[in-house]
């Protein structure tokens, strides 16, 4: 892999509000009005001081500089305006500002150098999502294809919701999934996960037995793992087969949140008729039912998604209902159209941040020329 080249640090993280930059500046117009109307001397440094370092954590070097260059030039004026620039207290006072000033370079740097290498662990985490969770193929014969994954947090690029788009010799099979948890331990269940479908897709006739040899893939890894993780860890997943000349759809749901189907301007959730256990509970005994046919009309967009978005809350704990919010929003002409959408509206629905990651995949059925 080539190199990647680190963005420099900009002025301001993006969560901070635009107005605070402006915090350094007025704490220097503050400290050195004080000083020069206050009785005392020199009652406003505690301001300078900290305009100083407010400055280095929340700017760049450059405006950095400045504004210990601003306080350094404003403190000298003061010093002959008050007739001290010669003597002891003048000299000290240009040396405690040179110091605080000092002060704000250092902690400008110190941030800058973590913030450097927060970027570079950023950017192998997103490389390591692409490894793990790559992109699938924008066409497969008729139907155009688009996912996303957005994670809970903005620093975080990797977690436990997965998608994959297979091409086999029984149509173009869909998974997406939900691991529980978070962490290492998600992300290697979700690379198992991934792996298992991809042999079990081309191979498999039925997708029950697909499921299967994704849970044995599963049971596999976690005999290595503690008996916590092996007690309390599953996989909410749902399978899609679209049937050869995309005519119909096959659901297989191992306990995950039902699929939509956008035609027109409807938005309809395609509940089955019984929701199998999730991936890592076969233990339990229980079988597999038999997976849902439904109709997959041209012009529609099939939409897969995890509980990141059906359990995001509003400031009223409502939670989130695909098919109210989108209803009338269509047509959809391409699938990018609708996972554009559901991530936009989401954020608005929130509010502010969600508690979990939520993965999107949407195929959209083209019709025949």
């Amino acid at each position: 892999m080539g190199s990647t080249s680190v963005a420099p640090r900009t002025a301001l993280p993006p969560r901070w509000p635009r107005y605070v930059e402006f915090a350094p500046s007025v704490l220097v117009v503050a400290g050195l009005v004080w000083n020069a109307l206050s009785p005392q001397e020199y009652w406003g440094d505690p301001m300078l001081t900290a305009a100083s370092v407010t400055a280095g954590a929340l700017l760049s070097l450059r405006h950095t500089l400045a504004i210990g260059a601003t306080i350094l030039v404003g403190v000298f004026a003061l010093t002959v305006k008050d007739g001290t620039a010669d003597d002891l207290v003048g000299h000290l006072e240009l040396v405690n500002t040179l110091f605080a000033a000092l002060m704000g370079v250092g902690v400008n740097r110190v941030i800058a150098r973590h913030g450097r290498h927060l970027d570079i662990v950023r950017t192998v985490a997103e490389a390591a999502q692409r490894a793990v969770l790559p992109e699938p193929p924008e066409r497969i014969g008729p139907l155009a294809v688009a996912a996303r994954y957005q994670a809970a947090q903005r620093e975080a690029q990797i977690g436990g919701d997965a998608y994959a788009v297979q091409q086999t010799p029984f149509g173009v099979r869909l998974l997406i999934a939900d691991v529980r948890g978070k962490g290492l331990g998600a992300v290697s269940a979700v690379s198992v996960l991934l792996g298992a479908f991809r042999e079990a897709a081309v191979q498999e006739p039925e997708l029950p037995a697909l499921a299967d040899r994704m849970e044995r893939a599963l049971l596999r890894e976690s005999d290595q793992t503690s008996e916590e993780v092996r007690l309390e860890g599953f996989i909410t997943a749902l399978v899609c087969e679209i049937l050869p000349g995309a005519g119909g759809l096959r659901l297989l749901n191992c306990g995950h949140p039902a699929p939509y189907l956008c035609q027109g301007a409807e938005v309809r959730a395609l509940e089955v008729g019984e929701t199998g256990l999730p991936l890592g509970m076969g233990a339990l005994g229980v079988g597999r039912p038999p997976p849902d046919v439904r109709p997959f009309p041209a012009g529609s967009t099939l939409l897969l998604i995890t509980d990141g978005v059906t359990e995001a809350r509003d400031r009223r704990g409502n939670f989130y209902d695909p098919a109210a919010q989108l209803a009338g929003h269509g047509p959809f002409h391409e699938p990018r159209e609708v996972i554009d959408l559901v991530v936009r509206d989401v954020e608005q629905w929130t509010g502010g941040p969600r508690d979990d990651d939520m993965a999107v995949l949407a195929i959209t059925r083209q019709p025949t020329a």
